[in-house]
């Protein structure tokens, strides 16, 4: 018999609820009920969602930039195509990716000669004869800034609130005095063809207002040094602030010449007083042996040798005896970093090599200071270092790795060849010494020869469309487009080795590079060379010029310009100082700060905001207007380049004579 069936009842109390909480659909529902399945599924499964996401993320950012530039250049090639179908007499499209906005506004400016100025008592001040009588002749460069303020005080009011673009707080100015005037026709001026006295004046008056800007953008420079980094190694213009290396006043050091040779000998005086005073070496203080040497003993000697002052020579020989300790290594090839204060050396924390740039491009320093002081131990320091890497292995035609090892002397990192960061001035300084030296050390002589047909050889390339001439790089037999703009730097040594007889052939590779460097400039849209560009290889594809993000910055560096000189110098084609005019005044445009100083920046493809960042480079004073100022000089005695060479710091050292 089965027992009664037992019954289980449960009590169930349903309270009323706010009718706005129940379910219906709504998006909060949907939501919550998203929520819930995605705390149901494991852990595992979430990490694997979470990591799809993250990685289609970086994806997404690393092709956007390509994506954009490969749809700019199809854009750009669509127009250009249009035009080439639209047949209209005696009209031609213009290239938009080659001629910049600038070109295509202004044209050659030939300003009125400026009056005669009266005659100056003659300089007490010693120093070669060019220069002293150069310096008796002109009006102290400060005192014409003065004048100039004076006339332009009037209309300072009303154009200051335009010339201001503000970013990130800083004002910065748009727009300087350095743009072109009107031509002489269209202010009503004689024609300068028709007229023989105003057809020779016109192209040196030009000239002389280029260098005048020159004059006032280093005063403006100096201004803002003078006033937030004094005694500083380099400005910080937007934060009015000053950044440290060294703390030896790198950029007072390396511009003591530059005051010299443009006529601020006011500001020289008071800079000179500085070094006697207050720069000393005793400090604590790691310094970078290559750094140290071509901007503050390359420019103590530069000022000695321009002067004649003593206190140069002093401090030079100072330092150059305490970086002597670099050298004491098991291969005489030198550590990278000298404690000045300590007497020691010692290589990067993280490897025992230096860089072959480096321990190569320090010997127009060291053997001047020899020849001047009669010390022999600096001349016989580096040009071991020389004779040395002249015998060993692991060269490819000439070109040289990028490294060298402080131990057992050999190259390291083999199969790489670059003539940009880390080998550039090796090159360079191959064919400088053998100038220095009066042209009789004829192993630096075929080391720079085979070292450019290596060049030549390897990574010479044509880019697509415009069939520019460039220096590409080979890493393991691989051939990469990139190049520096520090390889700008060769156009004027070749120039520079063609004029000392080296061979003619380098002067036309001069001028095809130097077309090269200056479209690196005319094909971004501030008119401002990026650090590094990539050339384009693949026939009707964009541009010549291709930039990728990393390498946007500008860091006011000089290559370029100081190539432009030396063309200018050696052809006179008046083409090279349009450029170069082109290029100052863009730097004028989008790096000047108007409280003092400039300002490198991190982009040159977005004129709108460059994003500066906030850091003067000594070089820019060093060597960057020292070139603008030599660039635009019809006075081709002012450092005569039979009597001078300069180092890679721009610090003009002078060749030996045979007494």
């Amino acid at each position: 018999m089965y027992p009664p069936t037992r019954k289980d009842f449960i009590s169930l109390t349903l309270t009323e609820q706010d009718s706005s909480r129940s379910y219906n659909n709504s998006k909060n529902w949907r939501r919550k009920s998203c929520w819930r399945k995605w705390k149901q599924l494991s852990r595992l499964q979430r990490s694997l969602i979470l990591f799809l996401l993250a990685f289609l993320l970086v994806c997404a950012l690393a092709t956007y930039p390509n994506l954009a530039e490969h749809w700019r250049a199809l854009t750009e090639r669509s127009v250009q195509e249009e035009w080439s179908a639209v047949d209209i007499p005696e009209l031609k499209p213009v290239n938009p990716a080659v001629i910049p906005e600038q070109e295509r506004k202004i044209g050659l400016v030939f300003p009125e000669p400026p009056p005669q100025k009266p005659k100056k008592a003659p300089s007490n001040k010693r120093g070669p004869p060019v220069l002293q009588h150069r310096l008796m002749k002109r009006e102290n460069a400060s005192e014409t800034q003065v004048k100039g303020k004076e006339g332009q005080a009037a209309n300072g009011e009303e154009e200051g609130e335009k010339s201001l673009v503000s970013w990130r707080g800083a004002m910065i100015e748009a727009e300087r005095g350095t743009e072109p005037q009107p031509s002489a026709k269209e202010e009503g001026a004689p024609d300068l063809a028709a007229n023989g006295e105003a057809a020779q004046e016109g192209p040196a008056a030009a000239a002389h207002e280029r260098q005048k800007a020159v004059v006032e953008a280093f005063q403006h420079a100096w201004k803002g040094y003078k006033e937030f980094a004094w005694g500083q190694d380099e400005l910080k213009p937007i934060s009015k602030s000053y950044g440290t290396w060294f703390g030896l006043g790198l950029t007072l050091v390396d511009a003591l010449d530059t005051m010299w040779i443009i006529g601020l000998k006011e500001e020289f005086e008071e800079a000179k007083k500085w070094v006697a005073t207050d720069l000393q070496f005793t400090k604590n203080v790691d310094v970078n042996l290559f750094e140290s040497t071509i901007r503050i003993l390359g420019g103590l000697l530069s000022t000695y040798h321009l002067t004649g002052e003593d206190i140069f020579l002093e401090k030079a020989k100072d330092i150059g005896a305490r970086l002597m300790p670099a050298f004491n290594t098991p291969s005489k090839i030198p550590y990278s970093d000298v404690n000045l204060g300590r007497g020691t050396a010692h290589p990067p924390r993280w490897t025992s090599d230096s860089t072959v740039a480096e321990v190569t491009s320090i010997q127009l320093e060291f053997r001047d200071l020899s020849q001047t002081t009669g010390d022999s131990q600096y001349q016989k320091a580096v040009d071991g270092v020389m004779k040395h890497v002249h015998r060993l292995a692991g060269k490819h035609d000439g070109l040289v790795p990028m490294f060298i090892n402080t131990n057992n002397g050999q190259f390291s990192h083999l199969g790489v060849f670059t003539l940009g960061a880390r080998a550039d001035s090796y090159y360079e300084y191959l064919l400088k010494q053998w100038i220095q030296g009066g042209k009789k050390e004829t192993e630096l002589l075929e080391d720079y020869v085979q070292a450019i047909e290596g060049v030549k050889k390897h990574l010479l390339r044509k880019s697509q469309p415009s069939q520019l001439t460039f220096v590409g790089e080979l890493a393991h037999n691989n051939f990469s487009p990139k190049m520096d703009h520090l390889v700008c730097f060769l156009p004027g040594t070749l120039a520079l080795g063609a004029h000392h007889g080296v061979s003619s052939e380098h002067m036309e590779l001069a001028k095809a590079l130097m077309e090269t460097c200056y479209q690196m400039y005319a094909q971004i849209e501030t008119g401002l060379s990026p650090e590094i560009v990539h050339f384009n290889l693949i026939p009707r594809h964009g541009r010549d010029v291709e930039v990728k993000p990393a390498d946007r910055h500008n860091l006011l560096r000089p290559e370029t310009v100081e190539s432009l000189f030396y063309l200018y110098r050696f052809t006179r084609d008046k083409k090279y100082q349009d450029w170069g005019w082109e290029i100052f005044q863009n730097f004028n445009k989008y790096t000047r700060v108007s409280t003092g100083g400039y300002t490198s920046i991190s982009n040159v493809r977005n004129p709108d905001n460059p994003d500066p960042r906030d850091k003067m480079e000594s070089f820019f004073l060093g060597e960057t207007l020292k070139y603008f100022y030599l660039l635009f000089s019809e006075d081709f005695d002012l450092i005569n380049l039979d009597k001078f060479v300069f180092n890679t710091e721009a610090h003009p050292l002078p060749i030996w004579t045979s007494s």
